[in-house]
């Protein structure tokens, strides 16, 4: 099997997706908190390849299995604090807006307006908007659970 030889371009965008996760992890957000942002929008994107990458990894940061296992139904759970409530809040906001979905209310901006000052918030934007990027590329390459990465 041939080794696939990485073009200036890959290396280019490699560099590019590196410096925004530099941007999004020195917002001052707590990792974990980050971790459920990507896990959560993952679900709600049906991309297995991240979904199982966002479980490792935040398992890496300390992350509980109980919580992982109840990201999906966090508003019925008592394990997220008021600030993981409201990050979960945004990333659905946020990644639902097909089909007329309302987006992100003035409601959910200020709820997350209570917990994250204005680079926080900048950080947890920049983790859904990588999330939903890096989920609509595994989609579309039918990128597998635990295949690469």
């Amino acid at each position: 099997m041939q080794a696939r030889m990485q073009s200036p371009a890959d290396a280019d965008v490699m560099a590019a997706v590196k410096g925004l996760y530099k941007a999004m992890y020195s917002g001052g957000v707590d990792p974990r908190v980050l971790e459920l942002v990507h896990l959560r929008a993952s679900q709600i994107n049906g991309c297995s390849a991240c979904v199982f990458a966002g479980i490792d990894s935040a398992r890496k940061h300390g992350e509980s299995d109980e919580r992982l296992h109840s990201v999906a139904a966090w508003r019925e759970t008592p394990f997220f604090t008021e600030a993981e409530r409201a990050a979960l809040a945004l990333t659905e906001a946020a990644t639902r807006i097909q089909d007329g979905a309302p987006g992100v209310t003035d409601e959910i901006w200020a709820a997350a307006a209570e917990h994250f000052d204005e680079r926080q918030l900048s950080a947890v934007i920049l983790d859904i908007a990588l999330t939903n990027f890096f989920n609509r590329i595994n989609h579309t390459i039918r990128e597998q659970a635990g295949k690469t990465w």
